[in-house]
């Protein structure tokens, strides 16, 4: 076991060595499909990841909307941005509030008349370490899950028409993943419908948050097959990459010229204040991935997740479902075994 835990340490840092590598790289005229009148917002972007990201955008050329609950944080993080010689603009929001939320659409449409680049990071956690507490799980799910929900709607139709489509980027995490070996919902059928592009709908995600934080609530949430390491997190981060999916899906029958590609990534154990300081990945790399989807030269990929500038599986394969359903079947007929799912 400890020799699969190194061998995976070395690949893992051997990929980010690339990545550094690959960040060093400019991209070439007839690959930037941006200029500085392509407009990207960033949420929760004073600090942290989200203030990477947007200082990534805004050094390949882009004018980045930074954004911030706090407007003394968000103000002195676009100033430090804009002394480097970045172009960066500054405005209030908080995604848990339709009000903030409808003045800064407002200012946008009028300020830029709309946007190219969406990326979702404005998010919470508040487990470090080992601990799993849920107290405050309605305040994860609200900000990490139904914020990002809430700006997408609010944002897309400010999404501007382009040749090469505009982008929504998605932070999110791998602990959100439906197929995972440890860390998972254990209802098979839930896990199945989630994963199912014709099952999956906005009610059945909305449905499967509100069961957890019921559960929450009565104290049974321990019990109910929920994901054991950081659970609200994880549920929340489920929900995100669920909704990824759905809008790509949503999204995908708009006509040339009015294209907008979803997709979210796992930025990995970063070394910031929702760690604890404890992760073992630098703000830079965590970052790097977001900047590399909202940039994709003829981008074409939609509703997908990624790490470390490649794909990762999120749902139950269909063979994973196909071989699911011969095993409960068998279960049932030759053992007289019934079995949830």
């Amino acid at each position: 076991m400890g020799g699969n835990k190194e061998r995976a340490r070395e690949r893992r840092e051997q990929r980010l060595q690339e990545i550094s590598l690959l960040r060093t790289i400019p991209y070439s005229d007839h690959q930037r499909w941006w200029s500085k009148e392509t407009i990207a917002v960033v949420t929760g972007s004073n600090r942290g990841i989200g203030f990477e990201i947007a200082r990534q955008l805004a050094a390949h050329g882009l004018t980045v909307v930074l954004t911030s609950r706090d407007e003394c944080v968000g103000q002195e993080a676009t100033r430090v941005l804009r002394e480097g010689g970045l172009d960066v603009a500054f405005h209030q929001l908080d995604v848990l509030d339709p009000s903030s939320i409808q003045l800064f659409v407002d200012w946008i449409r009028q300020t830029y008349e709309g946007i190219h680049v969406l990326v979702n990071n404005a998010g919470v956690n508040f487990n470090v370490g080992s601990d799993n507490s849920v107290e405050s799980a309605h305040m994860v799910v609200a900000t990490n899950y139904y914020g990002t929900k809430n700006m997408i709607k609010a944002m897309i139709p400010l999404m501007r028409p382009s040749a090469a489509g505009a982008r929504i980027v998605n932070v999110s995490s791998r602990l959100g993943k439906l197929g995972g070996r440890r860390n998972r919902i254990e209802d098979l059928n839930l896990r199945r419908k989630l994963g199912d592009l014709d099952t999956l709908t906005e009610e059945l995600i909305d449905r499967t948050v509100a069961t957890f934080l019921q559960q929450v609530d009565d104290g049974t949430w321990t019990s109910g097959g929920w994901p054991q390491t950081f659970t609200d997190y994880s549920v929340s981060k489920l929900a995100v990459n669920a909704y990824t999916r759905l809008m790509a899906k949503i999204l995908s029958d708009r006509p040339e010229g009015e294209k907008i590609y979803v997709n979210c990534y796992c930025p990995g154990w970063v070394k910031t204040a929702m760690t604890g300081w404890a992760g073992n990945i630098s703000v830079e790399d965590g970052a790097d991935t977001g900047v590399w989807l909202a940039l994709l030269p003829d981008q074409a990929v939609t509703g997908k997740f990624f790490a470390e500038r490649r794909e990762i599986c999120l749902a139950v394969r269909r063979d994973d479902r196909a071989l699911a359903s011969i095993i409960l079947w068998w279960a049932h007929e030759k053992l007289g075994i019934s079995v949830k799912g």
